[in-house]
């Protein structure tokens, strides 16, 4: 009850500003004026323009009393017969924010009162062409202000604020504290005991600077902040939609980021890569994945069949791309003008359809980009080529041999993924697999066809690039990707694969130069995993023995029938490893196929009426949003390439005010958990209004002074008084009564950590993380090859996944079994600010789940390893551990009783539920 009476006086709250400007400050709004403010602010978004919902408008008295396709809305003078106060006592109207039980009187009041109109017609508000945030960046001069805190311009902006409150800033946390809210801040990581010590000790003026700038130069630093953008643009690694099937390549997006956060990448420079980095010449193959960001969002593999179906598939493509870009670069909902001009912002449908035009080339799809050869990429790639063979040695010989003397299974049904033909040594020259009936009666299609020799050192004879020659006996026609070629080019996947012309018949065949001793065959529709159609149910494989003999070595005949989806059990570790194996030396070869767009050349874009893939209008060229300086200039004739470098130039022109006050109110978000601008993607009407104005434009001005890096932005505002405050309240303190959100901040905002410097302290602290970079991420997920892909967690956890959690692997809509509840974005949509819950779900994972079980054996392990056998030792360095600080005598007293009582573990998995662990000091 407590709670729902607090949220219904935050909505009269919020009611009664919205109501101020009618009325004076010394008395309370009437039920005219009440109603007013509500039909302005609530109802008049659906109940206004050419086109009202439900064809009721309640911009005028007249309107409302002939309603709509309901009937009469109002009724004066009779509330109970009237359906507006029908909708609104019920909560149905508005929909999803039901009005206060006060309010719902005043619709009351009103009607009985005759429902007068105070004037007509009344209109939304909304924001001009003259709104805040449109508006050029004038760097303001910083408050004069004669105070010892003041350290930097930074400071003297928040003390006028705090002084014009009456309120005083906290104290300076102490040393521990500030090391290690700053190694959290910048890196996501704790410091160690012995950094902790380091700097406490360290006596030198510029000890505190050194450290900040020792954490900047950190590649953890990268790993962070990357992290945070990763949020804004949505990223995700699989499809979404009911398929959900994984995107094994869109790592590289997130490697990108992460380099370029550590590069302190420009923002106009930032900005172009991730739009058009194809269009670059001076970039390396990392960089070319950048366009990942274009389509880092959901996309529907089923799609629809009908022509309407598709048109409405590639429009919500569009759609997604559009509103990241408006949000992420922007800070504009771009999106509401899909169909319309937009209610609130100085947005038009043209101009939604104009941004449409920029991104109309742009498609779902893997693209093959050059990677970057050197020795050591060389060397690595063949040992993993080599522990890769060594693995599916293993698995293949598990397999049992082909049986082409019986008719009953002896083997497992055929995999979509990789099937092993294993037979007695044969020495022969070529092979020929015959396919008879396939999965669903349609083409018959191979990704890769290999023949392996026997022996201690098998090698596969069938590559085209030791000498195999492919043909077979037809190909499918109109087809790019699916051609004989593909058979024995080395790569795997349904992109790299051959299919046939004839329904559910053909035959594929490679030979080789030399006779050689044979003895497994290996084949698969789709190693990828995700095509499961087309697939060999019934077949033949032959062996060439010379001379025009073939022999018969595998068939369908001794398999069970039926398309299998998974390995067995005994086989699940091998199959995960050489997935891994598989992933990481597709990274390390010459070429790699990275999700991140194709492109061509698009044709006309139209406005489309109400937003209807199917009622084109007007046709557009591409443009920008009109009402932000300065203009885009582009022809409607232009290029592909050339709208998207042309657009992301114009972000990035001097003149365009929003990036610069978009991207500094981002950092001040992560810094103190609320941004200057508490909506940090949304800078329009329905946005908040900045706390501190002039310090917003004076950090954008600084940002633009300092070549558009980041870095200087982050040292200045770590360096400053504002964020060395300490984060408790001090007692007497007016805070708390005059700033209970501390807007002002009066005091550092104690926050709990999120999900990831969460997870990653505490593998830190038990010592088993491990520090490798980019690549491949790991995956908590048990592996399976299902057409509709299950994420089921893997029932324990090893070194694979003890990395850092930005290289988990990140499925949209499923969460890491332990963490996600932690308030962890799914990559559904874009997540420019974290929710903070607290549930007793995290309460029961962070005590009894098994990764923390499992920590804290761990841990336990490293406390006896490093302390020795006392207790109260052991006590002493988890603090220094966990911490940052030494136990106190209480405190040491007090663990060693819980240690000698309940056991070393029992202890570990204390400290990792105490709020000092979860929670920034």
């Amino acid at each position: 009850m407590l709670g729902k009476w607090r949220k219904g006086l935050a909505l009269i709250g919020i009611w009664l500003w919205a109501c101020a400007p009618s009325r004076g400050a010394d008395r309370l709004p009437t039920p005219n004026e009440q109603v007013r403010a509500t039909l302005v602010d609530k109802c008049l978004t659906c109940h206004a323009g050419e086109t009202p919902k439900g064809g009721l408008d309640l911009t005028r008295r007249a309107s409302a009393l002939a309603g709509g396709e309901g009937g009469a809305a109002v009724v004066p003078g009779k509330p109970d017969e009237s359906l507006l106060f029908e909708k609104v006592a019920s909560g149905e109207m508005p929909p999803k924010n039901p009005l206060s039980a006060e309010a719902v009187a005043a619709f009351k009041s009103w009607i009985e009162g005759g429902a007068g109109y105070p004037e007509e017609p009344l209109a939304v508000r909304r924001a001009g062409r003259d709104w805040w945030s449109l508006q050029p960046i004038k760097r303001p001069k910083a408050p004069g202000v004669e105070s010892s805190w003041v350290r930097n311009p930074i400071d003297a902006f928040i003390f006028q604020k705090l002084h014009a409150n009456g309120l005083k800033p906290a104290p300076e946390a102490d040393r521990p504290a500030l090391i290690r809210r700053l190694s959290f801040d910048l890196n996501g990581l704790p410091p160690t005991p012995e950094e902790v010590d380091a700097f406490v000790g360290d006596r030198g003026s510029n000890a505190y600077e050194r450290l900040v700038d020792r954490l900047l130069a950190s590649p953890g630093y990268g790993e962070r902040w990357g992290r945070h953008w990763l949020d804004v643009v949505r990223f995700g690694e699989s499809h979404g939609y009911e398929m959900n099937q994984p995107r094994p390549n869109a790592w590289p997006y997130r490697d990108y980021v992460i380099r370029a956060f550590n590069l302190d990448t420009p923002l106009p420079r930032f900005m172009l890569e991730q739009l058009a980095a194809d269009t670059l010449n001076d970039v390396d193959g990392l960089t070319r994945a950048a366009t990942g960001f274009l389509v880092g969002g959901a996309h529907d593999e089923v799609g629809n069949a009908t022509p309407e179906g598709m048109l409405q598939q590639r429009a919500d493509d569009l759609d997604d791309m559009i509103t990241a870009t408006g949000s992420a670069f922007l800070g504009l909902t771009i999106n509401c003008a899909r169909c319309h001009d937009h209610k609130f912002d100085p947005i038009t449908q043209r101009d939604y359809y104009g941004l449409q035009a920029v991104f109309s080339g742009v498609t779902h799809a893997n693209r093959v980009i050059s990677a970057d050869e050197t020795p050591e990429r060389k060397a690595a790639a063949t040992r993993v080529a080599a522990e890769l063979a060594k693995v599916e040695n293993e698995i293949d010989a598990g397999e049992p041999l082909a049986r082409v003397d019986r008719d009953t299974p002896a083997r497992a049904g055929v995999r979509f993924d990789r099937n092993v033909e294993r037979f007695p040594a044969i020495v022969a020259q070529g092979v020929r697999f015959t396919v008879l009936s396939t999965s669903n009666g349609s083409e018959s299609g191979i990704d890769e066809l290999e023949v392996w020799t026997n022996g201690d050192a098998p090698r596969n004879v069938a590559l085209a690039s030791t000498g195999g020659k492919a043909s077979a006996s037809s190909e499918y026609p109109n087809a790019a990707i699916h051609k004989i070629s593909h058979l024995n080019d080395g790569q795997a996947g349904n992109d790299h694969s051959w299919i046939s012309k004839s329904p559910g018949r053909g035959w594929a065949r490679v030979d080789w130069t030399k006779p050689v001793a044979i003895d497994r065959v290996v084949w698969g529709r789709d190693r990828e995993g995700k095509f499961s159609d087309r697939l060999a149910v019934e077949y033949y494989v032959e062996a060439d023995l010379g001379g025009g003999r073939w022999q018969v070595v595998a068939s369908s005949i001794d398999r069970a029938k039926g398309p299998q989806g998974g390995g067995t059990a005994g086989q699940a570790e091998l199959r995960a490893r050489q997935l891994a194996l598989r992933e990481k030396l597709a990274s390390l070869g010459s070429q790699r196929s990275v999700y991140a767009g194709s492109f061509a050349e698009p044709g006309p874009t139209h406005v489309l009426r109400r937003g209807d893939p199917t009622q084109k209008g007007d046709v557009v060229g591409p443009s920008a949003p009109s009402a932000v300086s300065p203009a885009l200039v582009l022809s409607s004739g232009a290029a592909e390439a050339e709208r998207r470098a042309g657009f992301a130039r114009w972000l990035g022109d001097v003149g365009n005010p929003l990036p610069s006050r978009v991207m500094v109110n981002r950092v001040w978000h992560y810094h103190f958990g609320q941004g200057i601008v508490a909506s940090p993607s949304d800078f329009g009407f329905n946005g908040a209004t900045p706390s501190h104005p002039e310090l917003l434009d004076w950090l954008a001005s600084e940002y633009a002074a300092n070549g558009y890096r980041l870095k200087p932005i982050h040292r200045m505002i770590v360096l400053s008084s504002t964020y060395r405050q300490a984060s408790r309240a001090e007692a007497g303190a007016k805070g708390p009564a005059v700033d209970k959100g501390n807007r002002w901040l009066w005091r550092y905002p104690p926050r709990r950590l999120e999900t990831e410097p969460l997870r990653d302290a505490i593998l830190a602290v038990s010592g088993k993380l491990d520090p490798a970079m980019g690549g491949p991420g790991y995956s908590p997920w048990e592996p399976n090859s299902n057409y509709v892909r299950v994420y089921n967690p893997k029932a324990e956890l090893g070194p694979a996944e003890f990395r850092r959690m930005v290289y988990q692997f990140k499925p949209r809509s499923r969460q890491d079994p332990t963490f996600g509840a932690f308030d962890c974005p799914d990559a559904a949509l874009v997540a420019p600010r974290r929710t903070v819950s607290t549930t007793a779900i995290q309460a029961l994972s962070l005590l009894n789940s098994r990764f923390i079980i499992q920590q804290a054996d761990f841990l336990a392990e490293r406390l006896t390893r490093e302390a020795g056998g006392n207790p109260a030792a052991q006590a002493d360095r988890a603090f220094r551990l966990a911490f940052g600080r030494p136990a106190s005598d209480l405190e040491k007293n007090v663990s060693a009783d819980l240690i000698r009582n309940n056991g070393l573990p029992a202890f570990c998995r204390t400290i990792y539920n105490t709020n000092e662990f979860v929670y920034l000091p």
